[in-house]
């Protein structure tokens, strides 16, 4: 069983306070009845005994739990633009309370302008809300690319062969962070490396961006941080979409997104995607493409019913397929593989993912539900790297089943359930195997105790069981105090562990001459014969809203650190000629703190800067060393401004930052043409995108990044011999490609049976 340095009895401490007694109160839901005679639950609803302090809100399900005065005393429900209720209470029986819409109203305007990326004052967690007018601000082909307006997260390639993006947060590789869709196991295994450029950014509705541990009913893993996408969906109405894009590289992509309400229960999402790099470009004249040519189509199949009684499910298909081709730009396919022909890489890529939502809302008592969550991945690759061949299959299923209910009031809810994640793996790199199974089984159990909207604590625990590892208890907690009704203060403290996939979450490593020496644990005999990985992370962040000659603004700052019990580490330092898998021998450490300003300068001109610092540490054979390529400090800023019709607007969108050095791995021992120096330098980054709307749903855009030109020379080191010991395309300290131009449109349109969505309540 994994031993933590803080003591597990201090975390069970927190469920031996239990929920407050429940004696002499009075409990009950308030909702609507909406046209088709089905109950909505009201948030926000005032209830309060006339001529007394005492009183409560609603809910995010609707429940209210108010102390009982006596019986002759009525009590008062309220919400504005609803009709008022006086009730006379007989007995303290559970009330079920339906206000109608008030007809004597005149009619209302609330103007509030919505922002297109927020932090969100009422979770617990400090999650950032990135919309889908955040993405458009960007060429946001692929996931990968959706964080370029967001200071959170850190996007680079992982070298200068394959073309792979990864993300960093905390400064910690992408593999650290939990990320899901629909809150549903996504990119983790062999779609760890590469993955994050298969989900087209206009298939996605919105982004859930959180750091530090998330919560156990999502699973054990997450150390760094959680990003959660949500795919479009039928049930909301969006419009039916067409997109094209075209870079002046020839990067060629088309989205096409479907949605169809077959009946009241059943509604279809269909999307599609096909993109292209068909041509070879060597812009910086090293002999190499600057990006292999490829081809991936893929497509998602997504099915809702709703009994409008309680009961939903979803059913979703995923299928993938990318062929990649790249290398010396006189590589050719059909020629030997061999030190007397040029330089290539090739990976063919086909991936299906499957899943299944069951969830159930008791009528009555709308605090009460399960659900049940089933999803699977079959992802099967061919590819090589030079004379290295590397072939890899998974097999993943992930099952999920959630209860929650209250204790003795709505102030306090738990969440149970039981989990199981099962993978198998079947890796080869040359003559070695790498094959692995793991099936771990485990139960969580999450506390929420909320006090008005001031106070909300969340403590959780989950066990899992690996048979290969042995028994894990993981423990976090997560506090949210508002200390003003615009002042919010947040804590957060929690475990995580993970078998990693040093190879598929390192694929840049194989377009290098390194030998791979995996250093193994006589402990463990399966896989890569490493040790998991196990890490605390803590944090407390900070978020004021303000309001500044009438404009609004957000100001937040966040500290967090994380704690490596286990890690394993990939040394490139050694000696350039290896690279180094082996578990920790030390201290391995993460620390970062960001501060982020959010204001609207003048109306419907936005501005965004953030100062981010890292500190991230390791012990190698070489000592206690920063961690490479990484870099220590980061400025951003985005200026973003619209003009006011919404249905023919202008929209303008620039981004800068700048980036310290970061350290680069030892080359000293090398010849001279083939070293490199400690530090990279530091350099400056800028983007930017226009957009014009049309009437009839037309919109184009055009746009370029990296304006200023700026590119790291000779990202191939030994670019000449790449048959020789020096060969490395890993060491990635900045911007490969250079200024980039961009186009592109998108038209909405909606089927003609159909309409927008009717626009209802305040504005």
């Amino acid at each position: 069983m994994g031993k933590f340095k803080i003591p597990f009895l201090l975390f069970l401490m927190l469920f031996a306070v239990g929920p407050l007694s429940a004696q002499d109160t009075l409990k009950g839901i308030v909702a609507e009845e909406n046209h088709k005679g089905h109950l909505n639950p009201l948030v926000g609803v005032n209830v309060y005994w006339p001529g007394t302090s005492i009183g409560t809100v609603t809910d995010s399900n609707g429940i209210f739990t108010v102390e009982c005065l006596h019986e002759t005393h009525p009590l008062v429900v309220s919400y504005v633009g609803y009709v008022s209720d006086t009730l006379s209470i007989a007995n303290h029986d559970f009330l079920t309370i339906i206000l109608k819409n008030t007809r004597e109203l005149q009619e209302v305007e609330i103007s509030y302008r919505k922002k297109s990326a927020e932090i969100s004052f009422l979770d617990p967690a400090k999650t950032l809300q990135i919309s889908q007018k955040e993405l458009f601000k960007a060429a946001c082909c692929n996931l990968s690319e959706s964080f370029e307006t967001t200071p959170s997260v850190d996007v680079s390639f992982t070298d200068a062969i394959t073309g792979t993006r990864q993300i960093q947060m905390l400064g910690l590789a992408s593999a650290y962070t939990s990320v899901t869709k629909e809150n549903l196991p996504y990119l983790r295994g062999l779609g760890a490396g590469q993955g994050f450029s298969w989900l087209p950014g206009t298939w996605i509705q919105s982004i859930q961006l959180s750091k530090g541990c998330g919560s156990v009913v999502n699973g054990y893993e997450g150390i760094a941080g959680q990003i959660n996408v949500e795919p479009l969906k039928a049930e909301e109405s969006p419009p039916n979409t067409l997109n094209v894009f075209l870079n002046q590289e020839g990067r060629t992509e088309m989205n096409m997104n479907l949605f169809n309400s077959v009946n009241p229960n059943w509604s279809a999402t269909t999307l599609l995607h096909g993109s292209g790099k068909p041509f070879k470009i060597d812009n910086n004249k090293d002999g190499f493409m600057d990006f292999p040519r490829k081809y991936l189509v893929t497509g998602m199949s997504r099915w809702k019913y709703d009994s409008h009684t309680g009961l939903e499910s979803e059913i979703g298909l995923t299928a993938l397929r990318q062929d990649e081709v790249g290398g010396q730009m006189r590589f050719r396919i059909t020629e030997p593989r061999d030190t007397l022909h040029p330089y290539g890489y090739g990976m063919k890529t086909n991936r299906v993912e499957a899943f299944l939502k069951l969830g159930y809302v008791f009528p009555e008592k709308r605090y009460k539900s399960f659900g049940l969550q089933l999803s699977g991945v079959w992802h099967d690759l061919n590819g090589f790297f030079g004379l290295r061949n590397y072939s890899a299959t998974q097999y993943s299923s992930y099952s999920n089943f959630i209860y929650q209910s209250i204790l003795g009031n709505s102030n306090n809810k738990f969440k149970t359930g039981i989990s199981m994640q099962a993978d198998f793996f079947d890796e080869s790199l040359d003559s070695l195997r790498f094959d692995r199974t793991e099936y771990v089984p485990g139960a969580f159990f999450e506390y929420t105790f909320t006090h008005l909207d001031k106070i909300t604590l969340v403590a959780g625990g989950r066990v899992d069981y690996n048979p290969n590892y042995g028994l894990y208890a993981v423990p976090r907690l997560h506090a949210r105090f508002a200390l003003t009704p615009t002042t919010v203060l947040r804590l957060s403290g929690g475990a995580g562990h993970r078998t990693p996939s040093i190879i598929a979450e390192n694929i840049g490593l194989l377009a290098t001459s390194r030998t791979l020496i995996i250093i193994p644990n006589d402990d463990v005999h399966t896989g890569f014969r490493l040790k998991p990985e196990l890490a605390w992370n803590y944090g407390i962040s900070f978020t004021q809203e303000f309001s500044l000659k009438e404009r609004d603004g957000t100001f937040s700052i966040d500290f967090y650190r994380t704690d490596f019990q286990n890690q394993v580490v990939i040394d490139l330092d050694h000696n350039p000629r290896e690279v180094r898998f082996y578990n920790l021998n030390g201290k391995s450490r993460s620390n970062s703190i960001q501060a982020q300003l959010d204001m609207e300068i003048i109306e419907r001109f936005d501005i965004r800067l953030s100062y981010r610092w890292y500190d991230v540490k390791t012990t190698y054979t070489r000592g206690f060393l920063e961690k490479p390529l990484v870099a220590a400090h980061r400025a951003f800023i985005n200026l973003a401004y619209e003009t006011a019709k919404k249905d023919r607007a202008w929209k303008f969108d620039i981004t800068a930052q700048w980036l310290s050095r970061k350290r680069i791995p030892y080359t000293a021992s090398n010849p001279m043409p083939y070293r490199l120096h400690a530090y990279s330098p530091h350099f400056f980054l800028m983007n930017a995108q226009i957009s014009k709307a049309f009437k009839r749903g037309v919109e184009i855009y055009a746009g370029m990044e990296n304006i200023l030109n700026f590119m790291q020379h000779d990202p191939i080191l030994a670019s000449d011999q790449p048959y020789s010991g020096y060969f490395d395309s890993s060491l990635i300290w900045g911007p490969v490609f250079g200024r980039t131009a961009y186009a592109g449109f998108r038209y909405n349109f909606y089927w003609k049976k159909d309409s927008p969505p009717a626009q209802s309540g305040p504005k």
